[in-house]
């Protein structure tokens, strides 16, 4: 199968234009079920935040609304709690905490570990009940804080304890589909016409060259700084490391990133000591496809991969012995030892085709790449040191990385901001700028792009402290005609005198006079 999901032997892909005996991706059917359908499938659906609760009650229509329940979650007592909970009933017998002996309430508290504190919903988990099933047969249900209104019932044991009984299909909220919309809208490109072979786009996850950044004060190595599952610090210091080429190596990547004891202590020496990325272990389709490549019987390959992606479980002598039999490498064996939990290849060739088709605006529709990227992937604004420039931008970064480096840990407001703010700088060093926020041309909560100028115009949310319903207010008022003064700005819309007084610090409101009153010095 290749990057676009084709099964075209000996031709090329008719979307990614990938020759299929090249790059393609091998992702066998067993892997999602088992060679004898045995296997509890693994399924994962990304939809758009504002469209999720709709895909779940469809569910209700694909397979019936008897067969479909929101996956129950159970949140217990931790120790500290257990502690605090212990600390305070000694309190309440009259008796000084700091006086009594440490370990005697560490004790009291060993019986509150673990204790049911609450129960909750799965954020997107939706258990399916085979047709010639009751969930009664598997768990009891329940309404969600015992609130019989609710369109929805949950399972009463958490889905941890029935994961290997019923299917449960994970249909999460996700920035990525609404990003791809708002800059296929914004530049009219189909989303399925991007090419994912595109040579510039590709390069960016290994250098920034096709940015052609006229200045480069971060000094990034990568072009993959705001893209989604390859932006992230970690992952952006694996390419430094990895230098991927073609999209297939990009899937490797992101099972390295994804996983959990995968790449660091494990895949990342194997790279350092002269290995390549197809020598090391990246999703786990890969252990299965690889064993059989090496004459390892189908089930004993597929047993393996199993025994190895999953937490907590080591391959046993006899494995080892299957594998050595077969001339699989010692570090190899080594290699899955070390490793916890693997990425799926589907779910990795899914986050690596959204990567590639945002990496194709940002290299050649940069305008709408980041007006989308501060719309729907930045929650922290500092608007005024946005539009001051370059030099602003610079300045404050500077303020936080000094921070971050002393005792003082950036809060997570800053956190936010700090990332912003390198993106901001990137797209100032590509010779795009930000305009003010226009009261007449600014959207209530979008990045508007402003082609004649190349820049692009925040939106009044950006400011902070102004809510949406205050944005919103704004763009309804205007339509009826202009702002004539502050006054007039003030009782037409929802705008409290703070939001006012932040805008005229912006020079937003310089046009407007105070009030309405005529002076004789205007004639």
């Amino acid at each position: 199968t290749c990057a676009s999901g084709y099964d075209l032997p000996d031709i090329n892909c008719p979307d990614c234009g990938t020759p299929m005996n090249h790059d393609g991706q091998n992702i066998p059917f067993e892997t999602f079920l088992g060679f004898n359908a045995d296997k509890t499938p693994d399924i994962d659906l990304n939809f758009p935040s504002d469209y999720q609760a709709t895909a779940h009650e469809y569910t209700k229509v694909l397979v019936g609304e008897h067969n479909v329940f929101r996956a129950g979650t159970i949140e217990t007592v931790k120790d500290k709690t257990a502690f605090g909970f212990a600390r305070g009933y000694i309190e309440r017998l009259g008796i000084d905490p700091n006086t009594y002996p440490k370990a005697k309430i560490e004790y009291l508290a060993s019986g509150c570990v673990d204790v049911r504190r609450t129960t909750g919903q799965h954020p997107g988990g939706i258990v399916v009940v085979p047709n010639d099933h009751k969930i009664y047969d598997f768990t009891p249900i329940q309404y969600p804080a015992d609130d019989n209104t609710e369109s929805w019932k949950t399972t009463h044991f958490e889905f941890e304890s029935i994961h290997d009984t019923l299917l449960k299909l994970d249909m999460l909220g996700h920035d990525d589909p609404i990003a791809l919309k708002m800059m296929c809208d914004l530049t009219g490109i189909p989303l399925h016409s991007i090419p994912l072979n595109d040579k510039k786009v590709l390069s960016l996850f290994s250098t920034s060259k096709a940015l052609e950044l006229q200045r480069d004060y971060l000094g990034n190595k990568t072009g993959a700084m705001g893209l989604p599952e390859f932006g992230t610090e970690n992952t952006r210091r694996i390419l430094e490391t990895t230098i991927p080429k073609t999209f297939t190596d990009l899937v490797i990547i992101s099972g390295l990133s994804h996983g959990t004891g995968v790449w660091a202590g494990n895949a990342e020496d194997l790279i350092k000591n002269g290995k390549t990325l197809s020598d090391v272990i990246g999703c786990r389709d890969d252990i299965m496809t690889y064993l059989m490549s090496k004459d390892i019987e189908s089930s004993t390959a597929f047993n393996i991969m199993e025994t190895v992606r999953k937490k907590d479980k080591y391959l046993n002598e006899t494995q080892i012995d299957v594998m050595k039999a077969h001339g699989v490498p010692q570090f190899y064996i080594d290699s899955c030892n070390k490793i916890e939990y693997m990425f799926p290849k589907g779910h990795a060739c899914a986050y690596c085709i959204m990567a590639v088709r945002v990496g194709y605006f940002k290299v050649y529709h940069p305008l709408e790449f980041y007006a989308t990227f501060f719309t729907v992937r930045s929650e922290q604004f500092e608007i005024a040191t946005m539009v001051a420039g370059e030099a602003a931008i610079i300045k404050r970064l500077d303020e936080l990385k000094l921070k971050s480096r002393g005792k003082e840990k950036l809060s997570t407001k800053e956190d936010g901001i700090q990332k912003t703010l390198q993106i901001a700088l990137e797209m100032y060093q590509r010779g795009i700028k930000f305009s003010n926020i226009d009261l007449y041309r600014s959207d209530s909560s979008k990045f508007v792009v402003d082609h004649e100028n190349n820049a692009i115009i925040p939106p009044f949310r950006a400011l902070d402290g102004l809510g949406e319903n205050n944005a919103i207010s704004v763009i309804e008022e205007r339509k009826k005609g202009k702002f004539t003064s502050i006054d007039n700005l003030l009782t037409r819309t929802k705008l409290s005198s703070t939001n006012v007084g932040d805008l005229k610090s912006l020079h937003v409101l310089d046009d407007l006079p105070e009030d309405d009153q005529i002076s004789l010095f205007d004639f």
